[in-house]
């Protein structure tokens, strides 16, 4: 595979890529760059988190890239996720690894590691400081969002170096490209910003689509900070998003009462989940009509159905229907899983019993 065939590849998973140009050097000098991506344990895990993860992580795989995924079990701490009990938040990392394994992603490329088994480095904590240092307060209060907060929030004193620290995990875990979602754009620009001042170089930042939750979406959301903010509150509303271990039952409910209004192809949480999710992973999704308006209809690709979709030709209930089983056809093999591995379905149990704070 040549240079130009890996950019396109990772031109697939970045909505927004900081900058090609970078990228194009540093693939034609490294082989195998680093990228990695971090998650707070904070709860079960969504379908974006899930199923769509897979498919970036894997694409960025296919691409060249030598993968780290940061369980941020300390972040979750600093932020408050479950209550900020640090046993449970590490429970949820590990359900969490555990669902990556049985959702499509290639966990044999990936090296997992934990944010718990730094705490103790001091080059760690050097990096940190040194971060810090070169920061002021301001820029670090700006940079709240990429923990689902907003900047008028009053922030504890814990969450204000929490962007001094995932800044310092881009160095300290040598990645080459911060590979997040676009609500992690701030600190991913901060990174670029003071890493050649410490001598560590400049990430490119390859920032995947944050895929909206399934309610109406908020007239005042303007960027994909907030939209992510959005997301991340779906945990205490169970309703406005898919979970990994859903029942038919609670896909097809859900589905159902989603955002979908006809003929509207943008800020459409279900044509977004054909684009970002159904169609990586189907060739066809076909859409049963009834005969009096034209029969069943075999889609072949997300411009075929947002072409039809914008012309009035799929009701959104027809399309909806049509989703919910190919969701369900993704979600079955991760339900079996919990339901059938014993390790596994105690870490859904007891995460499914602590309280969702956030």
């Amino acid at each position: 595979m040549d240079t130009e065939e890996r950019i396109s590849i990772i031109k697939e998973v970045g909505e927004e890529i900081l900058t090609v140009e970078e990228l194009k050097k540093l693939l034609e000098t490294k082989d195998h760059p680093i990228a990695y991506d971090g998650f707070e344990p904070s709860g079960q895990m969504h379908i974006a988190q899930g199923i769509l993860r897979a498919i970036n992580v894997n694409k960025m795989i296919k691409a060249g890239c030598r993968f780290k995924m940061w369980v941020a079990d300390w972040f979750g701490w600093m932020n408050n996720k479950l209550g900020g009990d640090l046993e449970k938040i590490r429970v949820a990392g590990d359900y969490m690894v555990e669902v990556w394994k049985v959702s499509g992603m290639k966990t044999e490329h990936v090296e997992f590691l934990w944010a718990k088994d730094v705490m103790a480095d001091d080059e760690y904590w050097k990096k940190v400081v040194q971060i810090a240092r070169n920061s002021t307060v301001q820029r670090i209060v700006r940079c709240s969002q990429i923990m689902g907060r907003k900047e008028s929030e009053q922030l504890s004193a814990a969450q204000i170096f929490y962007p001094c620290m995932q800044c310092a995990d881009i160095f300290h875990l040598k990645a080459d490209i911060t590979q997040l979602g676009m609500d992690q754009r701030k600190v991913n620009i901060l990174a670029r910003e003071v890493g050649p001042k410490l001598g560590y170089g400049k990430p490119v930042v390859v920032s995947h689509h944050m895929l909206m939750g399934l309610s109406e979406p908020k007239t005042e959301i303007k960027d994909a900070a907030e939209r992510a903010i959005e997301l991340k509150m779906s945990k205490s509303k169970p309703d406005t998003a898919i979970f990994m271990t859903d029942t038919a039952e609670d896909i097809k409910r859900k589905i159902s009462k989603a955002y979908c209004p006809e003929k509207k192809v943008e800020e459409n949480p279900i044509m977004e989940y054909c684009r970002y999710i159904i169609f990586e992973k189907f060739d066809v999704l076909e859409i049963k009509r009834p005969d009096k308006f034209g029969g069943s209809l075999s889609i072949e690709g997300y411009s075929q159905l947002e072409k039809l979709y914008a012309e009035g030709k799929i009701h959104p209930m027809d399309l909806k229907n049509s989703v919910a089983e190919k969701l369900d056809e993704l979600l079955e093999p991760v339900r079996k899983h919990f339901a059938t591995n014993a390790k596994a379905k105690k870490l859904l149990e007891d995460v499914r019993s602590f309280e969702i704070t956030r």
